[in-house]
């Protein structure tokens, strides 16, 4: 009883983002149940070795994790952080071999670059397992009513005539539930045994003993200036004790309801796991000690889905709506708590399993960077589905890496105005506001995050990047360094306070702060290519190429860092693979300015002033409104002497407002030009 209190409290703890109080009331403890709190308070707590320890406590085989599914992908979790990604990688597929349902796991993989098709992850093998769960999950179900009948009928031969004899006067609805829950709280909950229905020491066929009869209680008699009746016997479990307390709880109901809601409550017990949702970390705590084995109840994960699937993703034409049952509704359609048509919960498990190979293989195309084939893949869903939040900020996010702004502010626009209050994304939002130059829209995207949640690092980042858009850099830094106490693992955060740190020439704290995104995420290009940048800045050139190549191993399709790459080529005189990597950096995108000005820029460099003339005449007439492109203009006319020209192209440049150390650099060309007299000269000729 005092580990199942412990445990309850510590889930307080947690959920109210306290891990440090779960951690000192856990410490120590030996059941399992408590062991993997105590592993996610030490996770939360950045302490991965004790986590870790935590988990394999004992000599028990990496396979015997406490909490099924959930402890092997918390343990992955840890190893992750700790830079030990191959023993995470299994730890993730463990963990989808435990339970094919498992989504974070896979997500995971997927961040890792280590995902497998999701046509096999959920095909036919994880059917034919979760099939298997489900038969085995009836015949537990078929043996607990059996027992529970035999134990309400004689309940009731031996209660009948306690109804009406046995009423204490004094106590109220709320000492007889205390006295109830006391009464059924098994003696042996916490041991472990042996045997073919107990796997890593928990019962399958015991439910959680505590829940059921928390959820089930009235809410607590207010007391004011009086005393509270003293509640006696609150732990007896035996005897008369515990007719006493049933007959006195079942006096407060109508006879006619009493059956009802036991065989309620038994179907409540089995199916509500011991684990509750935290926050963003939700995931990982899902399971029940009956679940350890990895696999959750089928028609709870069914009931909790509640997702309609659309025509491509389903093999019966069925939508999940009409297959998958819920809890509630398995509770009116049997009121005495008899098991799921197996027919139809392997209905529901197909259609689930049909769609997560349609969202698994599009996230994975997505953390691969093949964003074209991620669009194509996510089109195949109905449209409501389509709709989701979470799917729209994946094609937002890949609208993002194609370079297509317009597309993918309509898409998350679209996603907040159906989601206000959610925030994932909202960081990747406000960077696209950035670069449209929307400061408007930036500012106020950044006023109604903080007053949805103050306390999400999505928020201070969108604040960061109205001020950096704004050239307030200090400020921007305080922003991000805020997310970052908010949420140390957060990657971007780390990245964005280094392209701050950038502009305001700090390199070697610049340098620190991308270091410290790539030991959180090594597969984040950002903080490769931030690095690269920094390099680049300070004219080591062989670094910035090593940074570039790195980024581009792991989005091969970025135009922005072939562009770089190939000026760190062209600054250590490797022209002629600079200018094979400006034709790539074209191919990748045509519509990206910056590969076409700077193949021009490489040419002038090396005196090809004709073929550098055709590419930024082509490069004017698409992007008319850049300075660059009429100053480098201005430059090559010199070159060729048509000084009218030059003189044109550099007033043009100076009239689109240029940055002040590009308008010192015109102003000077212009004076070297010395045009009247060099068109005297020629007349004279």
């Amino acid at each position: 009883m005092m580990q199942v209190n412990l445990q309850l409290l510590a889930r307080c703890y947690l959920s109210n983002s306290q891990p440090y109080s779960a951690y000192y009331i856990l410490k120590g403890s030996k059941t399992p149940q408590s062991r993997y709190l105590f592993a996610f308070s030490c996770f939360k707590l950045d302490l991965l070795g004790e986590a870790e320890s935590a988990l394999l406590s004992t000599e028990e085989s990496v396979e015997q994790v406490p909490g099924g599914a959930a402890g092997h992908y918390l343990l992955g979790l840890i190893y992750r952080y700790a830079g030990r990604k191959i023993s995470s990688i299994q730890q993730f597929r463990m963990a989808l071999s435990c339970d094919p349902l498992c989504w974070e796991a896979y997500a995971e993989l997927c961040s890792l670059g280590a995902a497998e098709d999701a046509s096999m992850v959920f095909g036919n093998v994880a059917a034919q397992r979760l099939q298997k769960t489900n038969v085995s999950q009836r015949i537990n179900f078929s043996e607990g009513e059996t027992r529970d009948h035999l134990i309400d009928s004689d309940k009731v031969s031996k209660d009948t005539s306690v109804w009406q004899t046995e009423h204490v006067s004094g106590e109220n609805q709320q000492d007889l539930k205390a006295k109830q829950l006391g009464a059924e709280i098994p003696p042996d909950s916490d041991k472990q045994c042996n045997g073919s229905s107990h796997i890593n020491g928990w019962d399958l066929k015991t439910p959680s003993p505590v829940l059921t009869q928390v959820l089930d209680a009235p809410p607590p008699m207010l007391y004011k200036n009086m005393r509270r009746p003293e509640v006696e016997g609150l732990m007896s479990v035996h005897g008369e004790s515990r007719r006493k307390f049933m007959s006195e709880e079942e006096s407060l109901e109508a006879p006619e309801e009493s059956g009802r809601r036991r065989s309620a409550r038994i179907a409540a017990r089995r199916k509500i796991p011991l684990f509750h949702s935290y926050g963003k970390d939700s995931h990982v705590l899902h399971h029940s000690p009956s679940e350890s084995n990895g696999v959750p109840s089928l028609s709870s994960m069914i009931g909790k889905c509640r997702i309609q699937s659309s025509k491509e993703a389903t093999t019966s034409g069925q939508s999940i709506g009409d297959t998958g049952s819920s809890v509630d509704d398995e509770q009116n359609s049997n009121p005495r708590g008899s098991s799921p048509d197996p027919f139809s919960l392997m209905s529901g498990v197909s259609e689930v399993l049909n769609l997560l190979k349609i969202l698994g293989n599009g996230h994975r195309h997505l953390l691969m960077y093949n964003c074209q084939e991620a669009l194509l893949i996510y089109q195949k869903l109905s449209e409501k589905q389509y709709n989701t939040h979470w799917v729209l900020m994946q094609v937002g996010k890949a609208y993002v890496e194609l370079q297509d702004y317009f597309n993918a502010d309509s898409v998350f626009t679209l996603a907040h105005q159906k989601s206000p209050y959610a925030l994932e994304g909202m960081d990747t939002y406000s960077t696209v506001l950035y670069h449209l130059k929307e400061e408007m829209r930036l500012g106020y995207l950044a006023q109604e995050l903080i007053a949805v949640d103050r306390l999400s690092p999505e928020s201070w980042c969108a604040s960061g990047n109205y001020y950096s858009l704004r050239k307030d850099h200090e400020a921007a830094l305080k922003m991000f360094r805020r997310a970052i106490q908010l949420n140390d693992r957060f990657t971007y955060a780390h990245t964005l306070c280094g392209h701050e740190l950038a502009a305001l020439e700090d390199f070697e704290e610049a340098e620190r702060c991308y270091r410290k995104a790539l030991s959180i995420d090594t597969r984040h290009y950002n903080a490769w290519y931030g690095l690269g940048m920094t390099y680049l800045h300070q004219e080591k050139f062989e670094f910035a190429q090593h940074q570039f190549q790195l980024a581009l191993q792991i989005n091969p399709r970025s135009s922005v860092i072939m562009c770089y790459f190939g000026i760190a080529l062209h600054e250590s005189k490797r022209n002629d693979e600079a200018l094979k990597m400006m034709e790539k950096a074209i191919v990748a995108d045509a519509r990206n300015p910056l590969s076409k000005y700077f193949k021009a820029n490489i040419l002038a460099d090396l005196g090809d002033y004709h073929r550098a003339l055709e590419v930024l005449e082509e490069l004017r007439d698409s992007a008319p409104h850049e300075s660059s492109v009429h100053a480098l203009l201005g430059k090559i006319y010199k070159e060729v002497k048509l000084y009218d020209k030059a003189v044109l192209n550099f007033g043009t440049a100076l009239d689109l407002n240029p940055s002040p150390s590009d308008t010192v650099k015109i102003k000077a060309f212009m004076e070297r030009l010395a045009v009247p007299n060099e068109l005297e000269t020629e007349e004279d000729l």
